[in-house]
């Protein structure tokens, strides 16, 4: 009677075992958990890009937590291949997931952005449009380097497009290609993209200041002039009108880029413009995060590839400060020393950090000098110039 009750109870210990996380996790999944980590003190102790990177880190440690993922995600039918559609027994992350899959998120975050974005020192300085443009050399260099690395072309578009220092634009053109590509890139290219934006002031400075001489960094410029009401609410029109008979393939980004923004300088739309900048924004980029934090599943991320993605992005980014820096220092000559060719690095959009990083390098040099509003039409350029080097990217399928 006795060893029969003792048998009972070791097989149900036995039964609680196997179905818990722990007998079925490997050690790839303990691996994301410690990124996570990672991750979790990047955004919450050093404050880096913490509206998305803490909901992405909290996603990848729900999908790694030890038998989570069957729960959270679904299973895949047997038989068919793991794809999106074959799944059953849906989980949440599984319907969160589906804004990613059909490009919905990073639209919404773009109509977000817009609303948000004063366009006034670009317009006030269009040349500016120079250095966005110029910021996006690491974007077509990347696009050789990782071709010439053996990925597909659509693969190297996705990784190319990190150089924008964009995240929505990263994730719209990785999914968008995704149907062309054999590749799962998603989770690292989004991860790789936040964390370099996240990173910009390690990344960036040290580069400003090999490339531009101390005498040119120390540079005063003139105030900006003042942009009336008319030319803020006819600019967004006119840009959507022009890049969208031009590259029709950008106009989903580029499009809520300039409603958002003419929500909030037509003036009359003020419940429109505070709903995208706040409650729309924010509950969208709980949902982008979570949903790509989940695509970082151990198994699945931990491959040489995902390396190779990281350094690619890396130098993706490093080669579109350097575009920026370049054309600035340009200007610089043309002009005969009145514009500052710091606020060039400022052309890889991450709005607005990248315009401040401009702002503290100026100020290192001469504390009184102010480069922060000259920086911001670079800097807004550069969002304009990431939707439509996306917009080319995709045109090429």
């Amino acid at each position: 009677m006795y060893s029969n009750l003792l048998v009972n109870i070791g097989e149900m210990f036995l039964n609680l075992w196997e179905s818990s996380g722990l007998a079925t996790g490997s050690w790839e999944n303990y691996v994301m958990l410690l990124v996570s980590f990672v991750l979790f003190y990047l955004a919450i102790v050093k404050k880096f890009e913490p509206l998305l990177l803490l909901p992405i880190a909290f996603g990848m440690f729900l999908i790694n937590l030890p038998g989570a993922y069957d729960v959270l995600w679904g299973t895949y039918i047997e038989g068919l291949p793991h794809t999106y559609e074959n799944v059953e027994n849906r989980g949440l992350l599984w319907y969160l997931f589906f804004g990613v899959q059909n490009v919905i998120y990073p639209p919404l975050i773009f109509l977000g952005i817009g609303a948000m974005t004063d366009f006034g020192p670009l317009i006030s300085n269009p040349k500016s449009m120079l250095i966005g443009a110029a910021a996006q050399l690491g974007i077509f260099l990347t696009l050789i380097g990782a071709t010439a690395l053996g990925f597909d072309l659509a693969a190297a578009c996705s990784i190319a497009i990190i150089g924008g220092a964009d995240g929505p634009t990263a994730i719209y053109v990785t999914q968008s290609l995704a149907k062309y590509t054999t590749q799962d890139l998603l989770s690292a290219i989004a991860v790789a993209a936040y964390s370099y934006m996240a990173l910009i002031p390690i990344i960036q400075k040290p580069i400003m200041k090999l490339l531009v001489p101390k005498s040119e960094r120390a540079i005063k410029m003139k105030p900006l002039r003042t942009v009336s009401k008319v030319e803020k609410i006819i600019f967004p029109i006119v840009v959507t009108l022009v890049v969208g008979c031009l590259l029709p393939d950008a106009v989903p980004l580029l499009g809520m880029l300039m409603l958002g923004n003419l929500l909030k300088e037509s003036g009359v739309c003020d419940r429109l413009s505070s709903q995208a900048q706040n409650g729309l924004m924010n509950t969208v980029t709980i949902f982008l995060g979570v949903s790509v934090g989940c695509k970082a599943y151990g198994g699945t991320f931990l491959q040489v590839e995902t390396l190779m993605i990281i350094g690619l992005g890396l130098v993706a980014f490093c080669f579109g400060t350097v575009g920026g820096l370049l054309m600035g220092r340009i200007m610089c000559k043309l002009s005969k020393g009145k514009i500052n060719p710091l606020i060039g690095s400022a052309g890889v959009s991450a709005v607005p950090m990248a315009a401040r990083i401009s702002e503290d390098v100026g100020r290192e040099e001469d504390p009184s000098n102010h480069l922060l509003m000259h920086a911001m039409g670079p800097n807004v350029a550069g969002v304009i110039g990431s939707a439509i080097a996306a917009g080319f990217l995709l045109s090429l399928f």
